[in-house]
């Protein structure tokens, strides 16, 4: 018993002492890469640091009252830190985006999925297509295959955008609803797209979206995007400023809801995040049920209000897919 005692403080103070180093670096603003990763599982690090100061107090370790004490005040610092960026998104916090009337009629849905290029269960996303119907489908990272897997779906969706890529950076958008003065624009990459349309409501009135799918933090098929994510939500920034129509901005964003990136966009372009009082609602990696977090997201400005955020069931992709439903106010 006595060994196993000083094995488990031992494994405590390890864990600890990691969770503690990577709570200090992840606050460090910085365009490295590696940096801006540690900022991803915050919620992991929140339960980390609250289980080795449970631990510690438990134990009674270390024996010396100072250093114990200072030990427990820089666990208890570390879980305020990690808490500070989470509270926001807990459903018990002020939402960002308020919740429509019961009676709200103009509505509009959004289903965004990123399939994962090697996916091939067309027919799972079909199926959960065809019940949840969405007036608008995002679907990123298809290629040629992923194309031909939703030609089934366009009876019910006459108005299309398509780009498939096999460079894991495709980009697709089936609507219902007519679609005006669509542009695929590449933010700073070649084979990187996303799209700028406007959406006509049933009502006549017109609101502007933009899919977007940026390159993520780390190096991958497009190495040289690394810290340049940021750049290109600037020129999506720039875009939403300049724009007079209610917007929504959507998709893969390859990163977490509290970085300073999505800060950046949501505060100069006005936009609001869906998820904020709602839920942390983590989409990738559908594949590990402990490291996940949030990285697709819903942005939109004034004056949409939310009539429901879910995620949606696994579809064979490594991330969840992400539906939300808005309304408008009445003219």
């Amino acid at each position: 018993m006595k060994y196993f005692l000083t094995g488990l403080r031992y494994l405590l103070a390890t864990l600890g002492t990691l969770a503690l180093l990577v709570t200090l670096v992840s606050v460090v603003p910085s365009n490295e890469w590696w940096v801006q990763v540690l900022g991803f599982p915050r919620l992991q690090l929140l339960v980390v640091l609250t289980v080795v100061l449970l631990g510690w107090v438990a134990l009674g370790w270390p024996a010396h009252r100072r250093v114990r004490q200072g030990l427990l005040l820089s666990l208890g610092a570390g879980i305020c830190v990690q808490a500070f960026f989470l509270w926001p998104y807990l459903p018990f916090a002020p939402k960002d985006v308020p919740d429509a009337p019961a009676g709200a009629t103009t509505r509009l849905s959004i289903l965004v999925i990123n399939v994962l290029l090697k996916n091939r269960e067309g027919e799972r996303l079909r199926q959960l297509v065809q019940s949840v119907q969405p007036d608008v489908l995002l679907a990123l990272e298809p290629d040629a295959w992923w194309a031909k897997a939703l030609r089934p779906l366009q009876p019910d969706y006459p108005y299309r955008i398509e780009r498939p890529n096999s460079d894991a950076y495709g980009m697709i958008l089936y609507s219902r609803l007519p679609l005006a003065d669509t542009q695929v624009q590449y933010l700073l990459q070649d084979g990187v797209p996303s799209i700028r349309t406007r959406l006509r409501l049933p009502d006549g009135r017109q609101v502007t979206f933009f899919g977007i799918h940026p390159t993520p933090p780390v190096p991958d098929t497009y190495p040289d995007g690394v810290g340049l994510r940021g750049k290109a939500l600037k020129k999506v920034t720039n875009a939403v400023q300049q724009n007079e129509r209610p917007t929504i901005v959507a998709g893969d964003f390859n990163d977490v809801s509290w970085s300073s990136t999505i800060h950046e966009l949501t505060r100069d372009g006005d936009l609001h995040d869906v998820n904020l009082g709602r839920g942390l609602y983590n989409t990738f990696s559908a594949r590990s049920w402990l490291m996940r977090w949030p990285i697709d997201h819903f942005f939109v400005s004034e004056p949409f209000k939310v009539v429901g955020l879910k995620r949606l069931p696994d579809v064979g992709s490594d991330h969840f897919p992400l539906y939300v439903e808005l309304a408008l106010p009445d003219k």
